[in-house]
């Protein structure tokens, strides 16, 4: 997403355990591991802001990635027909100054009644596995969704309004940072 608005970012990867617990609720959930994956990487670099995010789907329960396709099939016939909320926790890191803003986003999302050959179809594109619920409303999945209340894109794993928030707390405007498109 970020490359798509043409913002310049380096991707790095945040080695942290991504352990779900009962204990929290989705919205602490998601803030909590999404600054622990901002500060992991903010300790591996000497400058800059690091961007961390986590996403997970609750339907009472929370749904992190599934393990395995078998998971994927009872995580998407669990969510067959029903509305859930997607939860996506952004935290921005100065790794200058070490100081950190945490936020959550929340959408509603109604998927359709879903057959059994629709789901082992849909597992079978290998999509489901890495995402939190078991799918990817910016692929095949979109096909499963019946309607959503709230941001898309936090719905895709990066609340992008949220971020740019989060942002200007640090003075970096997201608008004044893209760069322009080539001209023919």
């Amino acid at each position: 997403m970020l490359r798509e608005i043409g913002l310049p970012f380096q991707v790095r990867v945040a080695n942290v355990e991504e352990a779900l617990t009962a204990k929290l609720s989705p919205a602490e959930q998601v803030k909590m591991l999404a600054e622990r994956k901002a500060c992991a990487v903010a300790e591996q670099i000497s400058g800059g802001l690091v961007i961390g995010a986590d996403t997970v789907v609750w339907d009472g329960d929370i749904l992190g990635k599934p393990k395995d396709e078998n998971e994927a099939r009872l995580m998407l016939k669990r969510l067959s027909g029903k509305e859930h909320l997607v939860y996506t926790g952004v935290s921005v890191v100065d790794v200058g100054t070490g100081s950190a803003v945490t936020d959550y986003e929340r959408t509603r999302v109604r998927f359709r009644s879903l057959s059994e050959e629709e789901i082992i179809r849909y597992v079978a594109t290998g999509e489901p596995l890495d995402k939190a619920g078991a799918y990817g409303i910016q692929g095949v999945g979109a096909l499963l969704v019946e309607g959503i209340e709230g941001c898309y894109f936090n719905v895709v794993g990066l609340p992008i309004v949220k971020l740019r928030s989060l942002l200007q707390n640090f003075g970096f405007d997201m608008l004044a940072a893209v760069r322009p498109a080539a001209r023919n």
